[in-house]
């Protein structure tokens, strides 16, 4: 787990025991890029464990970056040159309809993260270059242009399922449409 502390409302993903993509992105929480000549270190060096080594500073869009470190770390992929880019995300593991905790969203924006929850209307996304930073952010559902789920090599961890968030936390069923 990171040394940031989780907003309140996404502090149920601390006692989350699985899958091993969420446990390596959450000890990438509060990772911040640094504006202008500078560049962050822990960026810097992921790109050097990647082998990364055409991108040489953190003024990119770094969320494919921020996921592959994770999902290599956490041993669901292998490196691959194409994984700084979000869209190619949308090719790995598994496509599923519905994502759920710890799966791979691609946004047709050209951003991807993980799976930590949704609202009605939003989809909530551990990843980075979110505002600068690796951290959770929530995005409009209809932005969805891809959900990815890991190949499992055993089975699939038991609390792999949706999550529905309201202002304070986890909900206790889905949101109400009026």
């Amino acid at each position: 787990m990171s040394p940031f502390p989780l907003p309140k409302r996404f502090a149920y993903l601390a006692a989350e025991t699985g899958p091993r993509l969420l446990l390596e992105a959450l000890k990438l929480h509060g990772t911040k890029e640094i504006i202008g000549g500078q560049h962050s270190p822990a960026i810097m060096a992921w790109l050097r464990e990647l082998r990364f080594d055409w991108i040489k500073s953190d003024e990119i869009p770094w969320c494919g970056t921020a996921t592959a470190i994770a999902a290599v770390r956490a041993g669901v992929a292998t490196r691959h040159p194409e994984m700084p880019r979000a869209f190619w995300w949308a090719t790995w593991g598994t496509p599923v309809a519905v994502p759920m905790l710890g799966d791979v969203v691609v946004l047709s924006t050209s951003h991807v993260g993980i799976y930590v929850g949704e609202d009605a209307t939003r989809v909530y996304l551990l990843g980075g270059n979110q505002n600068n930073a690796h951290n959770i952010s929530g995005f409009p559902k209809s932005w969805i242009k891809a959900a990815r789920r890991t190949a499992w090599k055993v089975a699939q961890p038991a609390n792999v399922r949706r999550i529905w968030i309201d202002s304070k936390g986890l909900a206790a069923a889905p949101p109400t449409t009026r």
